[in-house]
Parts: C-alpha cells; sequence; structure tokens
C-alpha cells in the first residue's frame, strides 16, 4: 500500500460478534514507532514559557483598534505582556479559591482574552471548559453544572454590561462578578506555578452530539503536546515548520479543537496571532489587513472564497477569462505530472493567480481544510490558484483535532483526508450491514484509531466510552477507503443506516448528498423507517428557482405560499427523483412525496449541530406530522 504508510499489523477474519478488520497502518515518518513526547514536557504550559524565554519581544496576539466605528491597524502584545497577564490571571484565579484540578468555563469569541484565560488555567494545572451558545439555549447551562465550572471567562456581549445593582444581586446567591481588568488587579506576578503531570486533564471540550446531549471530551495534557507535536513533525519532513516570522489568522471558534491546537502550534513556534473582528462581513478586510502566512479554513468558508472569486472571473469579460483556463489547465497538467506547486508554472502563478493569492493578502504559504470533507472541485480550484501547499485533514474531537493529514504537494492526495499523523495508528473494520468489507481488494470499512492523541474517554460516562473504545481501538462512526498510495478517503457515515419494511437497507447521508446536487434545493432531510417500504422527504427550496418556475407557469403568490402549492411540489419531486436517476440511486431509494420548507433548517430550532450536520431524532420530533401526511398521501394515490 503505497509510498506512505507501513503496514504495522496483518488484518484479522470475524468471529462470533466481531466484525473482520483490515490491517494496522502508520504513517511512513513513524514506521519505526509512533512520535514520543520528549521528556522535559509535562504541559503545554512548557510550549509558551519556553517561547516567551525565546521571543520575549515578538509580537504575538493582535487586534484591530476601533476608532470612530472603524477597524484600523492591528495592535499587538508581545510575548513577554501576554505571559505577565497570564501570571495575574492565573494567580487571580487561584485567590479566588479555585485549585488546581478544578475546572474553569471559557465563553466567547476569539480574542487575546480567550488565549490568556486558556494560558492561566494551563499554568495552574486548571482544567478549562470551552463554552460555546451553538450547542443549543440549555447547553451551556448543562455543561457548567455537568462539568462542575467553578469560575467562568465570558465575553460581556454575552451578557451585556454588568450594573452595580446585578453584581449585588449576583453575590446574595454566592457569585462574584469582575471585568478583566478589575480581576487582573486581583493578581501577582508569582511565577511559583504549581507541578504538572503528563497525565493531567488539560480540557474537557463538549461536542454537539446528532442525538442527546453534548459529551464532554476528556483531553489529557499529553494528547494536547501530542497533537501540537505531530504538526511540527509533519512539516518538518514535508515543508517547513512554524517559525517567528508566520503569523496565523484567527477566525475559527477557540471552542473547537482544530483551532486550539492551531494557536497552541503557533505559540510553540513563537508566531504571531491575530484575530478577526467577529463579523463575517469584514472577514476579508480582516484578512488582506493583517496578511497571515497561515490560514486554517473549513470547507464552507472555502466555498464562499471560490464563488466569489469564479463570479469575478465570469463577469471579467472573454479574453480574461479565457486566459484564466488556459492558465488554469495548464498548471493542473504540471502539478499532475507531480510538479511541486511552487514549479508548476511560476510564469502563471506571477500573471494571472497572483490576484486571487492577493486576495487572502498576498502572504499565505500554507493553507489547511478540516472539519468535512472538502469538495474536489474546491480543493482543485485552490490548490492550482492560491499559489501555497494546500493540506486537507481529517480529525475528531476525540483525536484531539487531526489525526489524518495529506502530505505537501503531493497532488495524488487530492480527494483524499492523506495519512495518519505521526500519533497514529488506524486501520479499517468491515461493516457488513452496509456492505463495507476491510479485507477486500479495495479495503473499506469504520475507520478505526488508536494512539497519543486519543482522548481519555467522556467526562462522568464511562457507559458512552465503552460503545466506542473497544480493546483500545476508538471507533469514529466515519466509514473510509484506503486508496492505493495509502491515503483514506471518507465515503459514508455508519450510524444513518435504517432498513425498510421489505427489508432493504438505507444509508440516509450518501443518499442526502445525491439529492442535494439538485439545484432546485439548499437542503433536504430524507426520511424512512421499518414499517414503511419508500422514503419521503423534507425539503428547503431554492427560492429564486422556485420564483423562476412560479412565474413561467403563471403560479401566483410569495415564496411561503408557494412551498404549499401542490404543482410546485410535484415539479420539485420529479426534479430530485431524476436527478436520482442520473446517479443511479435504485429504485428504493426514490421519493414518493416531499414536504417543501420556507425556512432553512437552522440551530435555533435546534434541528442541525454548528456544524450543520442534521439532528433525525429532532427533525422528526418537529416534522412528525408532516411525515405522517406524506405516507398516508402517497398511500392514498397508490390505493
Amino acid at each position: 500500500m503505497g509510498d506512505y504508510v507501513v503496514k504495522v499489523e496483518e488484518g484479522r477474519g470475524g468471529s462470533e460478534g466481531k466484525a473482520s478488520a483490515g490491517p494496522v497502518y502508520r504513517c511512513i515518518y513513524a514506521k519505526d514507532g509512533l512520535m514520543d513526547i520528549p521528556h522535559h514536557l509535562d504541559s503545554p504550559w512548557n510550549f509558551f514559557s519556553e517561547s516567551v524565554k525565546k521571543n520575549p519581544n515578538n509580537q504575538m496576539l493582535g487586534r484591530r483598534q476601533i476608532k470612530d466605528g472603524k477597524a484600523g491597524a492591528y495592535t499587538w502584545l508581545t510575548y513577554q505582556q501576554v505571559y505577565d497577564s497570564t501570571l495575574k490571571i492565573g494567580s487571580a484565579i487561584r485567590r479566588r479559591g479555585v485549585n488546581p484540578g478544578d475546572k474553569c468555563g471559557i465563553y466567547g469569541a476569539n480574542s487575546p482574552e480567550w488565549i490568556i484565560s486558556m494560558e492561566a488555567c494551563i499554568a495552574q494545572s486548571i482544567t478549562y471548559v470551552p463554552l460555546y451558545d451553538t450547542l443549543g439555549s440549555n447547553a451551556v447551562e448543562f455543561i457548567i453544572n455537568h462539568a462542575e465550572v467553578s469560575i467562568a471567562f465570558v465575553q460581556e456581549s454575552k451578557l451585556q454590561p454588568v450594573s452595580d445593582e446585578q453584581k449585588k444581586t449576583a453575590e446574595e446567591v454566592g457569585v462574584a462578578c469582575f471585568s478583566w481588568e478589575e480581576f487582573a488587579l486581583l493578581g501577582d506576578l508569582d511565577e511559583n506555578l504549581p507541578p504538572k503531570k503528563k497525565t493531567d486533564t488539560c480540557t474537557i471540550m463538549y461536542t454537539s452530539g446528532t442525538t442527546g446531549e453534548p459529551k464532554g471530551v476528556v483531553l489529557s495534557s499529553t494528547a494536547f503536546m501530542a497533537a501540537v507535536l505531530s504538526i511540527d513533525q509533519l512539516l518538518l519532513e514535508t515543508d517547513k515548520v512554524g517559525t517567528e516570522e508566520d503569523v496565523y489568522f484567527s477566525f475559527l471558534p477557540l471552542a473547537h479543537i482544530f483551532d486550539q491546537i492551531m494557536e497552541t502550534y503557533c505559540i510553540y513556534c513563537g508566531s504571531s496571532i491575530g484575530f478577526w473582528q467577529g463579523d463575517i462581513r469584514f472577514l476579508i478586510e480582516d484578512l488582506l489587513v493583517l496578511k497571515p502566512t497561515i490560514f486554517c479554513g473549513v470547507p464552507r468558508v472555502y466555498d464562499r472564497i471560490y464563488t466569489g472569486i469564479m463570479d469575478k472571473i465570469s463577469a471579467s469579460g472573454a479574453l480574461r477569462k479565457s486566459l484564466f483556463q488556459i492558465a488554469y489547465n495548464y498548471k493542473l497538467r504540471n502539478l499532475e505530472k507531480g510538479l511541486r506547486q511552487d514549479e508548476a508554472s511560476p510564469f502563471f502563478d506571477r500573471l494571472v493567480f497572483d490576484k486571487i493569492k492577493q486576495g487572502f493578502g498576498g502572504r499565505v504559504r500554507l493553507m489547511l481544510s478540516g472539519a468535512a470533507p472538502l469538495p474536489k472541485h474546491i480543493e482543485e480550484f485552490l490548490r492550482v490558484t492560491c499559489c501555497c501547499v494546500l493540506s486537507q485533514g481529517y480529525g475528531l474531537t476525540e483525536s484531539c483535532s487531526g489525526c489524518f493529514t495529506s502530505i505537501a504537494n503531493v497532488f495524488p492526495m487530492m480527494g483524499t483526508v492523506g495519512v495518519p499523523m505521526t500519533t497514529i495508528e488506524a486501520r479499517l473494520e468491515s461493516v457488513p450491514e452496509m456492505g463495507y468489507d476491510a479485507l477486500s481488494s479495495v479495503p473499506r470499512g469504520e475507520i478505526c484509531l488508536r494512539g497519543s492523541t486519543l482522548f481519555s474517554g467522556y467526562h462522568k460516562r464511562p457507559d458512552l466510552t465503552a460503545e466506542v473504545v473497544v480493546d483500545g481501538w476508538f471507533h469514529t462512526g466515519d466509514v473510509g477507503e484506503w486508496q492505493p498510495n495509502g491515503a483514506l478517503k471518507v465515503i459514508d457515515r455508519k450510524k444513518n443506516i435504517f432498513k425498510l419494511s421489505q427489508g432493504e437497507y438505507v444509508a440516509v447521508e450518501s443518499i442526502e448528498s445525491v439529492y442535494s446536487r439538485c439545484p432546485l434545493i439548499t437542503s433536504i432531510w430524507v426520511y424512512g423507517n421499518s414499517f414503511e417500504s419508500f422514503l419521503v422527504a423534507v425539503v428547503v427550496p431554492e427560492k429564486k428557482a422556485l420564483e423562476e418556475w412560479a412565474a413561467n407557469n403563471q403560479e401566483k403568490g410569495d415564496f411561503q405560499s408557494l412551498c404549499s402549492n401542490i404543482k410546485a411540489r410535484k415539479y420539485i419531486l420529479d426534479e430530485l427523483n431524476s436527478t436520482a436517476k442520473t446517479h443511479n440511486l435504485r429504485g428504493f431509494e426514490m421519493l414518493r412525496g416531499v414536504h417543501l420548507e420556507p425556512v432553512p433548517f437552522g440551530i435555533d430550532r435546534d434541528l442541525v449541530t454548528p456544524t450543520f450536520k442534521l439532528k433525525r431524532p429532532q427533525l422528526l420530533k418537529y416534522y412528525k406530522e408532516c411525515i405522517d401526511q406524506l405516507y398516508s398521501e402517497a398511500k392514498g394515490t397508490k390505493a
């Protein structure tokens, strides 16, 4: 298998109650053993304190100054200034009676204060617990109680400014409130910090399950440090490591593991971190002012950027458009031949693609994508036009961020999530009920992980931990396929399978992704169960497309009333099923009824997770009447 992984254990056949499993693989750079954490490191505090010694006057955390409602240049705190603030805040936490091993909440948008709060907790061996409201309205309260959070740093906009009266009321129930400045005054520059152990819990991160309550993922200092050091090791082997010259753009939420690990890596390297203003309308402007060298995004962000660039190109006139196409195809061919990104077409990079590079500020050398699969056409576009290394990864909170990554400048890894990181071993386990066989010539199965960045378990939920960690292997619930070159492709989810009454298995997410290609809709939830023999769906139509259809067919009414128009429903149902036929869906995977929903599935109604994955049990509860109606209508026409 490929040039980038080594087999370290053979596969095994299935036995009673156990599915068969494929061989165990490691990354080529860890062929003699998984990466070890150097002896002298006890906690991520070592990363920060050593960087302060090396680069005390380096710019560390920056934000744009707002004057008369306008954002100006970035102003910076140096490593030494941040270190002093961190000591003060840390000693203030201790003086409020919070001790090593206790829990501290952090609740707010990305900011210098977020990082200082996090480092203050790490300094004092206190476990920090990120809080975020996209988990749903009761989630913050649930997490504070479940994790037994005894102190929390909260951004003012989450509360509004606290008046003296409110402070008094709070004190009567035993809660003291301080402004950031007041709180810092309670502390001093005491460098006498509690001892640290690699096995200490660094953070408990709650993730939104697609079912039930948020789960607290317990991450040790070992897992956290291993995740940071493995990024360094891979960049050292394949590209170039982070340095104090690098600038990182902080906008992905720090409440999630991906950005926390990346920012901690920057701190380890002595790099600078510039924060966005927190408003999506000014994201690109912040980017242009900061001019970062490292950019981490998620597919939704890259999709917006791609669409923006494509719109500009199609509006630029025939000549420019054909020049772009010539340049694109020429560079793509060279990348396919195996040339490095910077050697594939220096001429067109200068002439055509430099404008696109300038759209990211002009200095990005490393672009990373995670959190969900990046559509292949967007990944190809970025690799060709952005004039920098692009690497797509795969990870979970439970694996302390990235556990797979594509290798810099290896073009055939496109469309995959690459190879295991140097801290992880991976294997596939067969999923017979979905027809996935980990031992076949094209190995497919559930992705299972083992290694030093794995979580220690779900907080206070040994039952849930035992469901996913079996014999030391963490079962991700994602289905992967090994490529001949050793890279992994994520192809499916294991969880969302159900049986129809005639015994056919339906893997609903892959069906939804086919229907999503129909240009008339913006989102779709497909439903079926084992008492019915066919599928129905709730669909959010594309407003413009539906209004155009109405105009062409003399149908009256606004978007909302068109959604309940019986002809409109038939039109969209027929179009969806013709998309299904084009993509070879089987008869029982076709839809027999749709309900048109004018309002997008939202977090506010608890129908999707913060990363826009459908919450199926909640959707069923919300649309129960529609679903019953669809089934009785479809059967009525059949009777």
